[in-house]
């Protein structure tokens, strides 16, 4: 009958027919009550099919039947075990343990051949099928198989019980694979790898085929007896309970010893494993991923440690290292599971374990690596980070509230074992446990736990310096970043200001940790103002770790907080304490280096302590105390390391626009000018946007003030237009040397800036130079506006500044604008002064000179014409100066005139301005002009005296600005013609000016007028004979200007001196003039022995 069905099954009817009937049969049985089935197994006879169609009891022979003969023919299962594994899906949380399929498993494994059929179609299944569904079933299936031996009603579950080693040894033959779909199994979410519901399956199923390997020599049937320990720094782990002592793992016997080697040669793949899970706990788990990343590294070490080739491992080297990875790895993989409803049933007692294995071994090994003490403690206190690691919320709460205080102690214990890695680990549970009882924040335990339990005990390890204190101070400054209440941190402060020299050390380790922390974010509820004011009382701290520290901290705590104080510090009496404030400044700065808020704000606080500082003095600039040159002193340094001038120069020159009266602002920008011309178009933009919105002056802006506030008002004024022009002075002369600069020059460039009235159009340049020119020739300006704006039209390049200044001077000196000309000769001087022979071989120099000299020739009855005049005297006498510094001057041979290589010149002597001026001075009557165009004109007429004495004065402001390199060249052109002309010159105011101009170079020339000393010692004595009274005290300035002078000259003169001595006797007694005989007494006792 058997046969018969057999072949009805198995060979005559179809094959989509044979699968409909093992389905119905596996449906039958699937559906079936889990009380009937076990019913049904108990009484089945498997000698005859007795039951009636459709029964269970036909379902489970038919089972039976075709398990077995698959069995016997090696055929795959499929058909039988998918339906098997799907209907696990059915299951949730975890109730599949006694679910039909387990009935049926449990059944068929109580017979050998079932078994061994069974559990190989299991392992091939997996890597045989993609469906992910069925993956999903089978990882399920197999990790209820693995962890079913604490199922109930052990009589009946002898069938798994009792093959389970069995089964785990032939299952373990997936492990690869399930590696595998472990690691293609997760998607990246925000940086972070998120595991899918297969993957964590896989996951999980893994760790417990690992840990059922690691512990199959605790079984009953396989455990060996104790014999030889193994010794080395790896050595085995064993818990059990805190009252008993921990065991050490055996060497296993012979006989089961490459059973034992089956999770050794999975390492690689418990290595992948832990990676996975590694990245799946980062984000979410914290202190679980910290001990998985332990876990990850100790198999790193156990393999290159331990690892070999399989053969070897047998009989050498590896045994050790495979005995330890089981010793080890069947605590790891019960910790490790991302999924378990065992966990929370298990969990406390594994904590209690944990911590009496770390209190055990830390009190008998507390030092000891060679037998394993310290590397088991390292084992447990990991074992301790991943399961903490894997409460949440309220869970967490009720553990450290029932193990709480049994954790501190003994983590604190733990901190001065004086090991990093011990340390380290300790530190993280402590952050777990600090983090979870903040996020529990207003709980009333986790507030006083935290407050009153955790943190004083950690404050407390702050007394010693010691490793304890050094991870402390991590952890405390981690707790500080991160809480709002700051009372923990107003302690630490304390400490550091006022405890002992220990606490101080440890405090400042603690700050300098949340400063570092915190340093990206600035939380605003760390108090920074109060960390500031603790660590700037550190800069004078006797110890040099805590000042130099506090230095360095300084710079992260943003500016506001430290310069203010910073900068009164510097100006400290205490001289360490001033040194430190300067030092830590200059950190500062460098620090904040294109903060342009930080840059102000130090200017605003230096400010404000001058402002102070005269206040408290009463203003007496001798009697201040205040050198603003101690903070100024470090801005080129710190000017240095800035690399973004861009982000610094808008916002320090609007400060100069709001403080103009600031003459800190002025001092600072004058630091970093160069810098400042490096970035002169900003510069120059910022400059000509701000002159732009300036209100112009007119008549009713100049007021007399009346009262306090008009006073102020007109002062802020003045202030106003100023400083924009002591910005440009600031600047180096080479910003204006760039002549195709449009913000400089604008339409001068182009040469249409006049109109038909030969007025410049100021208001349509809009350029740096049309605003200086402009405020320098305004009437209605400020006079130190105009002035300081005449300086520096004085840097414009001369192509834009000889023409237009020319046509402002011919304009003014026709309307004899005396406020203008002096604007005008005031440019031209400073740009002889700073330019030299560029501007002075400008071609419409001499139309310069030719004005000049009008201006010269006016009645001298007012005094502003006087002042005029006096200006043109200063500009000729430096136009000599500029043209005797030439080269051409320089080479030119004795009695050849010097010849101009500028545009216009006529190739006479009044083309050069020394040769005129002595013919001016010289010449009765003129035999040449300045331009061929009067030359007629001015033939004729003859020099006024007025005119020719003012000659004289340009000689003489000549001597005293001439060059060293030109005073040969003077001396060797001037002096000879002057001398001689003495002989002919018939106006004694001309000749005693001659007389002047003589005494003026001897004074200023010295001995380069050796070769001259005679001549002029007897002209001094010929004028004090018979010269009149304005000739003889000439001459007699003359005389003592040559006695004055050095050894050389003296020397020369000697052989003149007795006759001196007569002249100034017989004058000193017989002169009617009374000054010519005072001079001549004085002159008689410097030649008269004492």
């Amino acid at each position: 009958m058997e046969k018969s069905e057999e072949e009805l099954i198995r060979r005559s009817e179809p094959e989509s027919l044979v699968s409909v009937t093992v389905g119905r049969f596996m449906s039958t049985l699937l559906t079936a009550r889990p009380k009937k089935l076990r019913d049904s197994i108990s009484h089945l006879s498997l000698d005859s099919q007795k039951s009636s169609s459709g029964s269970v009891d036909e379902a489970l022979w038919f089972l039976h039947k075709s398990v077995e003969d698959a069995a016997e023919r090696d055929e795959a299962m499929d058909e039988l075990l998918v339906p098997i594994i799907e209907h696990t899906l059915r299951f949730k949380d975890g109730k599949y343990s006694s679910s039909p399929a387990m009935i049926l498993l449990n059944w068929m494994f109580q017979d050998e051949v079932l078994f061994q059929g069974v559990s190989r179609n299991l392992s091939g299944i997996i890597s045989r099928n993609e469906d992910r569904f069925l993956q999903l079933g089978w990882c399920l299936l197999i990790r209820s198989l693995v962890e079913s031996e604490d199922t109930g009603d052990q009589g009946f579950w002898n069938g798994i019980k009792e093959k389970r080693w069995m089964f785990v040894e032939i299952v373990s033959s997936c492990v690869p694979h399930l590696v595998m779909i472990v690691r293609k199994g997760s998607v990246l979410q925000d940086g972070y790898e998120v595991p899918s519901r297969l993957s964590v399956s896989a996951a999980d199923c893994l760790l417990s085929i690992t840990g059922a390997l690691a512990k199959r020599n605790d079984a009953p049937a396989t455990r060996p007896k104790p014999s030889t320990t193994i010794t080395g720094s790896h050595q085995p782990v064993a818990l059990i309970p805190s009252e008993k002592k921990i065991n050490q793992t055996s060497r296993p016997e012979d006989s089961t010893s490459e059973t034992n080697f089956i999770l050794w040669n999975h390492l690689e793949e418990l290595m992948r494993l832990v990676q996975c899970l590694l990245a799946w706990n980062r984000k979410t788990r914290l202190l679980h991923a910290k001990g998985l990343n332990k876990v990850l590294k100790w198999l790193e070490e156990l393999k290159e440690d331990h690892g070999c080739s399989h053969k070897e491992a047998v009989t050498d080297v590896s045994t050790g290292g495979a005995l330890l990875l089981s010793s080890c790895w069947k605590h790891y993989s019960v910790l490790l599971h991302m999924e378990d409803q065992k966990f929370s049933k298990t969990s406390k007692e594994l904590l209690e374990q944990y911590l009496s294995g770390i209190k055990y071994y830390s009190e008998s090994y507390p030092s000891d690596t060679k037998t394993g003490g310290i590397e088991t403690q390292k084992f447990f206190l990991n074992c301790l980070c991943l399961l903490l690691g894997r409460f949440e919320g309220k869970k967490f709460e009720s553990i450290i509230s029932e193990f709480g205080m049994k954790l501190v102690p003994c983590l604190l214990h733990q901190l001065r074992s004086n090991n990093e890695e011990i340390s380290e680990g300790v530190v993280a549970i402590f952050k777990e446990v600090i983090s979870k009882l903040q996020s529990q924040s207003g709980d009333s335990f986790s507030d006083t736990m935290c407050l009153d339990v955790v943190i004083p005990s950690l404050l407390h390890l702050l007394d010693e310096r010691d490793g304890a204190a050094k991870a402390v101070s991590v952890l405390l400054a981690d707790y500080c970043s991160k809480n709002a209440d700051n009372s923990c941190l107003s302690e630490v402060l304390q400490r550091l200001v006022s405890g002992t020299t220990v606490q101080r050390l440890n405090s400042m380790d603690v700050i300098s940790e949340v400063v570092l922390m915190s340093k990206d974010s600035f939380p605003s509820h760390i108090p920074w103002k109060e960390i500031a004011d603790c660590l700037l009382k550190g800069l004078g701290d006797e110890q040099t770790y805590i000042r130099k520290q506090t230095s360095e901290l300084l710079k992260s705590i943003a500016p506001s907080f430290v310069l203010p104080e910073l900068v009164t510090l510097v100006y400290s009496t205490n001289g360490n304490l001033q040194s430190s404030a300067i030092e830590t400044l200059l950190g500062v700065l460098k620090h904040n280096k294109e903060d342009s808020d930080a840059v102000c704000m130090l200017l605003t606080c230096l400010s404000n302590t001058q402002a102070l500082d005269n206040s408290e003095s009463g203003n007496p600039p001798e009697g201040s105390t205040f050198d603003s040159d101690r903070v100024l002193k470090l801005i080129p340094e710190w000017a240095r390391s800035v690399q973004n001038w861009g982000s610094l120069i808008g916002p320090l020159l609007d400060k100069m626009f709001l403080e103009p009266s600031n003459a800190i602002m002025v001092r600072f920008l004058s630091c970093i000018s160069e810098y400042l011309a490096d970035a002169s178009d900003m510069v120059l933009l910022h400059l000509l946007s701000h002159m732009k919105d300036q209100d112009k002056m007119d008549g009713d802006s100049i007021i007399i003030p009346k009262s306090s506030v008009d006073k102020t008002n007109v002062g802020k004024s003045l202030f106003d237009h100023l400083c924009p022009l002591l910005i440009l002075r600031l600047l180096p002369q080479r910003v204006f040397d760039d002549i195709d600069s449009s913000t400089i020059y604008g339409r001068f460039l182009r040469g249409d800036y006049v109109n038909e009235y030969r007025d410049i159009k100021f208001n349509d340049c809009e350029c740096i130079a049309a605003f200086l020119l402009e405020r320098a020739f305004s009437k209605f300006e400020f006079e130190e506006v105009r002035k300081l704006a005449a300086e520096l039209c004085g840097r414009i390049h001369p192509q834009v500044l000889f023409p237009t200044v020319l046509l402002q001077l011919e304009k003014a000196a026709e309307l004899q604008d005396s406020l203008k000309i002096k604007a005008c000769l005031f440019s031209i001087c400073t740009s002889l002064v700073v330019r030299g022979w560029e501007s002075f071989s400008h071609s419409v120099t001499p139309k310069i000179r030719k004005v000049l000299e009008k201006i010269l020739l006016w009645p001298s009855d007012e005094e502003e014409i006087c002042k005029v005049q006096h200006g043109c005297i200063d500009c000729l006498a430096l136009m000599i100066c500029t043209e005797l510094r030439s080269p051409e001057s320089s080479k030119t041979p004795k009695g050849e005139k010097l010849r101009t290589t500028g545009k216009g010149t006529t190739g006479t002597s009044s083309d050069f301005v020394l040769d005129y001026t002595i013919h001016c001075l010289i010449e009765n009557r003129s035999d040449c002009s300045s331009t061929p165009e009067t030359e007629h004109s001015i033939r004729e007429k003859p020099f006024p005296i007025p005119f020719r004495i003012c000659m004289a004065n340009v000689l003489i402001s000549a001597c005293q600005k001439i060059p060293e390199s030109a005073k040969k060249t003077f001396a060797r052109k001037a002096l000879p013609p002057l001398v001689h002309s003495l002989e002919f010159i018939s106006a004694p105011e001309v000749r005693a000016a001659c007389i002047q101009v003589l005494f003026s170079a001897m004074y200023h020339l010295k001995s380069t007028l050796l070769p001259f000393a005679s001549d002029l010692l007897k002209l001094s004595l010929r004028f004090l004979e018979q010269g009149s009274e304005k000739e003889k005290l000439a001459g007699a300035k003359l005389m003592a200007s040559l006695m004055a002078s050095e050894d050389v000259i003296l020397e020369r003169i000697s052989e003149g001196l007795i006759e001196a001595r007569s002249v100034l006797s017989k004058a000193s007694l017989s002169d009617p003039s009374q000054d010519v005989r005072e001079v001549c007494d004085k002159l008689l006792a410097c030649m008269t022995p004492s």
